[in-house]
């Protein structure tokens, strides 16, 4: 991962419905969410939604695949990892093992944000 991926993927975090939708498709795990559960959720329109989705899909944060007339969308983990690998890579003075708890899934202690509007 490049330095470049990574400032895309944090540009694309850098808004707070995308960042929430990326914390629910986290919570979701392999199962992903459909798009009409993440907009009911977020209580955002289909088509503001589907602005924030493409972002995330940009930056190769998360995936999509279509079932039937729906579309599913999941969080790509590689990508995750990669990203979150590249930013604790140096950490604590070349002992990257000090900052593990953060790939071990240690669970957050901020709550999933759902935001509302557009």
């Amino acid at each position: 991962m490049t330095e470049d991926d990574v400032v895309i993927s944090l540009a694309a975090l850098a808004n707070a419905h995308r960042l929430s939708v990326f914390r629910m498709l986290v919570a979701a795990g392999d199962g992903g969410l459909l798009a009409g559960d993440i907009a009911a959720q977020c209580g955002l329109a289909p088509s503001n939604l589907s602005f924030h989705l493409a972002h995330l899909v940009r930056a190769n944060l998360v995936a999509s695949q279509r079932e039937g007339r729906n579309i599913r969308y999941f969080l790509n983990m590689a990508a995750t990892r990669d990203t979150l690998d590249f930013l604790i890579g140096d950490c604590c003075g070349g002992h990257p093992e000090l900052c593990m708890p953060v790939s071990k899934g240690k669970p957050s202690q901020a709550p999933v944000r759902r935001v509302k509007g557009g």
